[in-house]
């Protein structure tokens, strides 16, 4: 089994590993490493339409795990009150949006929005003021910000909710039997247990935003996210500014993955502690 799993991960990671290898040739080719160079990552760091894309990609993850995060906590915290049949079928519809393949995702939210849109179109330009054009409603920052934060609500809420089922509940007990308030006990007693589930909700959140290709590319529109413009890319072959890319990204999802673990970890032991 032990032999399994390693050549398992060796499976896994070896390809990765060679992206982020090649990514440091000094020549112009993505499979040969003619010495080492940093210049690729310079290269790509210059180019304008890699910042373009990175900036739409930045403010996508950020405005989507925000809601994503903020909304989550709320839903988990309403659910958490639930019982019988009622919050069986909310918990089902829950992991099933976990569950449910992105390119799923990716094509009912795009027919859902163009539908909506196809119908408040006419409705917008029938009350609009004469004399100036009404806006059109179309795809774009914000079809994607709706469709990142319908799926990743889902996760934030499974977050916050395994961090609600630990949490002592002689805590809150305590602050009812002192005359608190409902308010008053979340935002005193609940809320500071739960930030780190909802601040670790809220990083995962972003990461998979940003790395999100399949739902962003049917509901991007005239936008165009950091691993479209990499999938863009790599249609006309691949090269070392692509694996620099792939690498810079690759470590940042990383490192807030590992953030996020730890808060996860580190709110986990308070709570056992408490």
């Amino acid at each position: 089994m032990r032999l399994y799993a390693a050549l398992v991960y060796l499976f896994l990671y070896i390809p990765i590993g060679v992206i982020a290898l090649f990514s440091f040739t000094a020549g112009r080719h993505a499979s040969q490493l003619q010495g080492l160079s940093v210049q690729w990552y310079g290269k790509a760091l210059h180019n304008p339409f890699v910042m373009d894309a990175l900036q739409t990609s930045l403010m996508v993850a950020l405005i989507s795990a925000t809601l994503a995060s903020t909304f989550g906590a709320m839903a988990a915290v309403a659910l958490q009150g639930l019982r019988g049949p009622v919050r069986v079928a909310f918990d089902g519809l829950i992991y099933i949006a976990v569950m449910i393949p992105g390119i799923v995702i990716g094509i009912a939210t795009l027919i859902a929005l163009v539908t909506l849109f196809a119908g408040l179109n006419p409705i917008i330009a029938a009350v609009w003021p004469a004399g100036s054009a009404p806006p059109q409603l179309g795809l774009g920052i914000g079809s994607l910000v709706a469709a990142h934060t319908m799926f990743l609500m889902a996760l934030c809420i499974i977050i916050v909710r395994a961090r609600l089922s630990g949490m002592d509940r002689s805590l809150t007990e305590a602050s009812s039997d002192l005359y608190a308030t409902p308010m008053g006990t979340f935002r005193q007693v609940t809320l500071p247990l739960i930030f780190p589930a909802i601040l670790a909700g809220f990083l995962l959140s972003f990461t998979f935003s940003f790395d999100d290709f399949i739902i962003a590319f049917f509901v991007a529109g005239s936008e165009t996210t950091l691993p479209i413009y990499v999938f863009s890319s790599i249609r006309r072959g691949v090269t070392p500014e692509i694996n620099a890319i792939g690498t810079m990204v690759l470590a940042v999802s990383l490192t807030v993955l590992m953030v996020a673990q730890f808060l996860l970890r580190r709110g986990a032991n308070k709570g056992g502690g408490a």
